[in-house]
């Protein structure tokens, strides 16, 4: 196996509990269940993961994505409406982890570029609407943390762009990491004893990065 069927294969593998979904995207954990099996006759916003079985990279940021939409108040067959459209017409599993997207209002919407491969064309497909046209807009804080490489949105800026947590699947099996570092394992040097000059010293990064891994972990700090 290649290095790029290496990391491509991370993408699809468990390896995030619901509970950590939820600190990181800021819902709440039966919520997010709630996305992946609904009951009743409504169908599940977010399909086909197991009950019981920890998300996939892919799935977190498909929640992260629709906790975003939640908060600006998007109904959620609305967004399931968006993703089935997006699935089809991009033939994408996890549309919302591949393609670039902004919200305006309650319609969501993806480069029209992703469809037809015309440079000059600066529009949006209105997912939900069966592809009305829709004029680009401001994107939302949260559609701005990801990275996209290779059709991916592979770096998660958990924290936003101006703090150093990053989510990225080929770096430590994608646990949370400040330059590198996993910021469990600086929250275990903590919660052992150590000091902040031997943290920085041993990993070999700067103390704000260790003070915003700490933070990231709920680690309570002394004013």
């Amino acid at each position: 196996m290649n290095s790029a069927e290496h990391w491509k294969r991370r993408l699809y593998l468990p390896a995030y509990r619901v509970s950590d979904a939820a600190r990181f995207s800021g819902a709440r954990a039966g919520t997010i269940s709630s996305w992946h099996h609904r009951a009743g006759r409504l169908a599940p916003a977010l399909p086909n993961r197991q009950k019981g079985q920890h998300l996939s990279y892919l799935e977190l940021i498909e929640v992260a994505f629709v906790a975003s939409f939640r908060k600006a108040g998007v109904p959620l067959q609305r967004i399931r409406r968006a993703r089935e459209y997006a699935a089809q017409v991009l033939g994408s599993e996890f549309p919302f982890a591949q393609f670039e997207w902004c919200a305006e209002g309650q319609n969501l919407m993806f480069d029209l570029r992703e469809i037809e491969k015309d440079a000059s064309l600066d529009h949006l497909v209105v997912a939900n609407a069966s592809g009305q046209i829709a004029w680009k807009r401001v994107m939302a804080d949260r559609f701005e943390q990801f990275d996209y490489e290779h059709d991916f949105a592979l770096k998660w800026h958990v924290q936003g762009r101006q703090n150093s947590v990053l989510i990225d699947p080929r770096v430590s099996f994608g646990a949370p990491t400040v330059m590198g570092i996993p910021t469990w394992a600086i929250k275990g040097r903590w919660e052992a004893g150590e000091s902040l000059p031997e943290i920085t010293a041993d990993f070999g990064i700067d103390e704000r990065a260790v003070l915003e891994g700490l933070q990231f972990e709920g680690v309570p700090m002394a004013a």
